[in-house]
This record gives C-alpha cells, sequence and structure tokens, in this order.
C-alpha cells in the first residue's frame, strides 16, 4: 500500500511556527486515527495549545527533567500544572532519554557518550526532531505510550512547537525499533537560519 502526503517545511525554526504545527498536527492525527500526541512543552503553554486544537485527542505534556535549568528546580509552576491537569492533560516528568548521566560524564570528564552522539545525529534533521523522536522515548519508558499505538510528537526549537512527526514509538533501549510513519512538518535543515 503507498500513500501521498505533503511535508511542511518553514523557512524558520522556532516559536512562531507554533499555531501552523498544532493545526498541521491535528489534521494528520485525524487522518491517521492517532489517539496520543506527545508535546514538549516546558512551560505547559504549547500542551494547553494543543488541547484547544485537538479537544478530543489524548495529549502528554513532556517537561524538562527537575534541574535542567538549576538545579532541584522544575521549570513547570505549580500554577500552570493545575491548569493542564485541569484541561486533562497528563504531564510527565523524568530524566531526558537523550541526556541523562551521559551528560555528566561529557560535563565532568569533557567526552561525548553514546546518547549525545545520537541526538547530535538527529539535530542533523532539527532540533525539533531530536525532540520529537526523545520524548517519545521518554514517554514509552514511562509506561505512557507502547509499540502497539503510533504518537504523534511534537517538537520545537527554543520555545515552543516547530516539528511534528508520526511515530511508532519504542524505548529507549529498543531505540532502533522506532519507526517513523511520516513528517508533517519541520524547519528547512538546509535554511541558514534554522
Amino acid at each position: 500500500m503507498s500513500y501521498t502526503t505533503q511535508c511542511t517545511y518553514f523557512a524558520l525554526a522556532g516559536a512562531e511556527n507554533t499555531q501552523e504545527t498544532l493545526k498541521l498536527a491535528s489534521a494528520r492525527v485525524r487522518d491517521l486515527g492517532i489517539k496520543t500526541v506527545l508535546v514538549a512543552s516546558n512551560s505547559g503553554q504549547t500542551a494547553l495549545k494543543a488541547a484547544e486544537v485537538m479537544p478530543d485527542i489524548r495529549i502528554i505534556d513532556i517537561t524538562h527533567s527537575t534541574g535542567f535549568r538549576e538545579p532541584y528546580k522544575q521549570e513547570l509552576s505549580s500554577e500552570q500544572r493545575a491548569k493542564l491537569e485541569a484541561a486533562g492533560i497528563h504531564i510527565l516528568t523524568t530524566t531526558h532519554a537523550f541526556g541523562g548521566v551521559g551528560r555528566a560524564v561529557r560535563k565532568k570528564l569533557g567526552t561525548y557518550q553514546v546518547d549525545e552522539i545520537v541526538a547530535h545525529t538527529l539535530k542533523l534533521f532539527g532540533q525539533g526532531m531530536k525532540v520529537a523522536v526523545e520524548i517519545t522515548l521518554m514517554a514509552t519508558d514511562a509506561g505512557l505510550v507502547d509499540g502497539a499505538d503510533p504518537v504523534m510528537a511534537i517538537g520545537g526549537t527554543g520555545r515552543g512547537a516547530d516539528t511534528a512527526v508520526a511515530l511508532i514509538p519504542t524505548h529507549a533501549q529498543t531505540l532502533f525499533d522506532l519507526r517513523f510513519i511520516e513528517i508533517v512538518c519541520m524547519p528547512s535543515p538546509a535554511h541558514p537560519k534554522c
């Protein structure tokens, strides 16, 4: 079986693409029968916007790990957490699949580990692509999704969203079993400002 679809390429990376990314993802979620959307959202804003655009879809907000920016601090405020929960959005805060112990080794010893090499390889397709794959591994490892059902993973460059990818999820330890269904949108990797 084959089908034709379109990937949208944004001229620039970043938050200005958030609404269009969510709109494009929503259309493909419905076309593909996807029931779960994973959203990288440290402040919760992008996850709330996703819930507005896709009110009948299960949204999971994957935040930065506690201590990511500042030791022992969580970037998602308790007020925003309450808004997400009231909107029915599940929140996952856990160690980053591509930035746990390996990042500690880099910081201490000045050498990269395999997880960060994988992350840098995915960044060849943009920061949002790396994030989309990473949050999919994290949600799978947390038991929130499994390989039986595809997901739409939404990531971005800095703030907001600029990348949406339909994936068959897998665990971090089985990374090479991850399968791309389609890339819905992403910044053009060849554009000099992406």
